[in-house]
């Protein structure tokens, strides 16, 4: 039996998803400040535009700060083993788009001194901006350090059958799969071409996909059907 290989993101992957992260929370604090202004200066009549206005740039914010820490969640994943903390890394895009637009939407529908029709237009307005944030900050498909260790073993074991039992591969910057042959057509006369095992790829920068050229002339060097 193959010795199995557990992900552990590198210094730069971490790195990256530190960044990344820094400028999802400026993006909710954006957002949150925006929120506070809107429910201080503009939950009145007079002010309606300025008050639409204000939500959909809270929504932008919102959902791309909810954008990047997603990435950031690819790029250095939680384990599941820490239910709770998985749970929160995960999902805290829905939560900060939640906290952005609910306080919000209760200030515009409890506000005595709206006028109807500036309640029943902002209100829903601000309604579907929470749903829409939320829905994007939902993670369905959520990264964890085992779905990694998980796909790369089994990607491991197809790679060796294709190679020779050779865990090596190679990768470019800028790319978004990873090569069997450093002579294919999508890589060759790169400046810079990175190679070591699925795992590192992996690792290093979060690639996650075998080239099907690479993968068909594979099969095809070793009289494997597809």
């Amino acid at each position: 039996m193959s010795e199995q290989k557990v992900f552990q993101a590198s210094d730069e992957a971490k790195g990256k998803a530190k960044q990344l992260r820094l400028f999802a929370i400026l993006a909710w604090v954006l957002a949150m400040a925006g929120q506070v202004f809107a429910i201080v200066s503009l939950i009145n009549d007079e002010m309606m535009t300025w008050l639409i206005v204000t939500i959909v740039v809270i929504l932008a914010l919102a959902i791309t700060g909810s954008t990047l820490w997603k990435k950031a969640n690819r790029l250095d994943p939680a384990s599941e083993k820490d239910k709770t903390r998985f749970f929160i890394q995960n999902q805290l895009g829905a939560i900060m788009s939640v906290l952005a637009f609910l306080p919000l939407a209760i200030f515009i529908f409890t506000n005595k001194d709206l006028d109807k029709k500036t309640k029943g237009i902002t209100g829903s307005i601000a309604v579907v901006a929470l749903l829409i944030a939320g829905i994007a900050g939902v993670d369905f498909n959520p990264a964890s350090i085992e779905k990694y260790t998980e796909e790369i073993n089994a990607q491991t074991t197809t790679l060796k059958e294709l190679n020779y039992d050779n865990d090596n591969v190679y990768w470019t910057k800028a790319g978004n799969k990873y090569h069997i042959f450093e002579d294919c057509q999508h890589i060759v006369g790169r400046d810079v071409i990175h190679n070591g095992t699925v795992k590192e790829s992996w690792e290093e920068k979060g690639i996650s996909e075998l080239c099907k050229t690479c993968e068909k002339r594979a099969r095809s060097d070793r009289g494997l059907e597809e």
